[in-house]
């Protein structure tokens, strides 16, 4: 562990599970004091208690990210713990599959309002905080479905890719700034949501046979690439997006 990371703060939005905690974890071994904010409070916590255990400071923060009376009590409630802010990571999301004629309006801006809108609202509210001092990290997690999209992923697909539009724009407005904002696109990864398909093994076997590297994603490499990137050597990183998907994107 470097003293580069040590002390600074990471606000992390989805961070009861899955890539959420992975990046949670692997920043707090590098002496990152992690804000968790989630709607899912015992996930959170067990989240917190785990990197307690290994030295790491944590602290929980229920919050909406959707709405923007919670991002305004959030932002409060954080600069109040922390005093600072110096890494902002967007991962919240949610995905609906089914067809564009099915979608109720409802399901549709649910898709949109969490996987898009949340990011505006926490940058709005945490960019701030996070210029002047020459240094800053922005992750927003883009998913390949920014870049290529599937049947029944009309919302998402759509979500993702303003998504990444996004990312570009603000990346360029803090330039100057010190503080770099990238997506980062995860592929096909062993996560909670996934196990129904990694506990059939018929299904499973089919589906790693169109990931060219032939096996799920660990979201241990998810979190070293996040510690890489927010390390002092990636600070000409900025305005881009980084595919992690066993070469998906490259068929």
């Amino acid at each position: 562990m470097s003293d580069f990371l040590k002390g600074k703060t990471a606000v992390i939005t989805g961070g009861s599970r899955g890539l959420g905690k992975a990046m949670a974890v692997a920043l707090a071994a590098e002496g990152v004091r992690i804000a968790l904010v989630a709607r899912d409070e015992a996930a959170m916590t067990d989240v917190a208690e785990t990197i307690r255990k290994a030295g790491g400071e944590a602290s929980c923060f229920k919050a909406d990210v959707t709405d923007e009376t919670a991002v305004a009590t959030l932002e409060k409630e954080v600069l109040l713990q922390y005093g600072t802010v110096d890494i902002l990571i967007n991962n919240a999301g949610i995905n609906i599959r089914k067809p564009i004629h099915e979608f109720t309006l409802e399901e549709w801006r649910r898709v949109q309002d969490t996987n898009v809108t949340s990011v505006f609202l926490m940058c709005r509210a945490f960019v701030p905080h996070m210029k002047g001092k020459g240094y800053g990290r922005i992750f927003n997690m883009t998913s390949i479905m920014s870049h290529i999209s599937l049947p029944g992923r009309a919302a998402y697909s759509s979500s993702k890719a303003a998504l990444l539009g996004l990312t570009r724009a603000v990346a360029l407005e803090l330039a100057t700034e010190g503080i770099t904002v990238v997506g980062i696109s995860p592929g096909p990864f062993a996560t909670e949501m996934n196990l129904p398909l990694m506990n059939n093994p018929e299904a499973n076997a089919k589906f790693l046979s169109s990931i060219p590297v032939g096996r799920w994603g660990d979201v241990n490499e998810i979190g070293k690439l996040t510690v890489f990137l927010c390390s002092e050597g990636a600070g000409f990183i900025t305005g881009t997006d980084i595919l992690i998907d066993g070469g998906w994107c490259a068929q």
